[in-house]
């Protein structure tokens, strides 16, 4: 599976495009805004856009969900159903942040812990990861050995969890528990930032590595 990463909005969230290289087919991952800039690189890449996979329902992740479903009429996949009030919620988030005009919509269907989804050919396990949001989910890829975590983790910070139904213990036990078993030679594409693994994560994140150094969550 190939990917590419799309920074979008002025919070440069990463879309992600998932590329099926058997089929040509592909899913693009929160699409926060900026449609142009993710419109081109499908065309770039020359693939089909088949379905809009959601991490969780913060506005930089799905402010452009509605519009691309309106102009496409692509199925929407995720996140899990604990984060419909975020994304009920969007035009009071874009009105807040000073974001352009979201729609709020309803997914095609909502995940649930340990679902799997296909692009193409290519098999993603779906993963429950709360703290960040209560609805938040990674998208995992065993074959490629990659996650796309959102806004869970970043390269040496996680998530903030002072949103409503955050919590900042709930983010830590989702890290650990849910994807430090996944193994240390994991790649991983954050909401926001460059990429990591999480065997790095592991030896040097203040918050969840072996250091344990205080520090602030990536503000996003």
């Amino acid at each position: 599976m190939k990917y590419q990463i799309i920074p979008v909005t002025p919070y440069q969230q990463n879309s992600t495009l998932l590329i099926c290289e058997h089929t040509n087919t592909a899913a693009i991952v929160d699409p926060g805004g900026e449609l142009n800039l993710i419109l081109d690189q499908v065309q770039h890449h020359n693939v089909t856009l088949e379905s809009i996979l959601l991490t969780h329902g913060h506005l930089d992740h799905v402010g452009g969900v509605a519009a691309l479903v309106k102009q496409l009429s692509l199925p929407v996949y995720g996140p899990h159903v604990e984060d419909a009030f975020w994304i009920n919620a969007l035009k009071e988030q874009a009105e807040m942040l000073n974001f352009p005009p979201s729609e709020s919509f309803t997914p095609t269907r909502w995940f649930k812990d340990n679902d799997e989804i296909n692009v193409g050919e290519e098999l993603l396990q779906v993963i429950h990861t709360p703290g960040h949001t209560p609805g938040h989910v990674v998208f995992y890829s065993a074959a490629d050995k990659l996650a796309i975590v959102g806004d869970v983790l970043f390269n040496g910070s996680i998530g903030r969890t002072d949103f409503p139904k955050g919590d900042y213990h709930t983010l830590i036990d989702s890290i650990k528990q849910k994807l430090w078993p996944l193994g240390k030679e994991i790649d991983f594409i954050p909401g926001h930032g460059p990429m990591s693994t999480f065997g790095e994560e592991m030896r040097s994140n203040p918050f969840v590595g072996e250091d344990g150094q205080e520090a602030l969550p990536f503000c996003s």
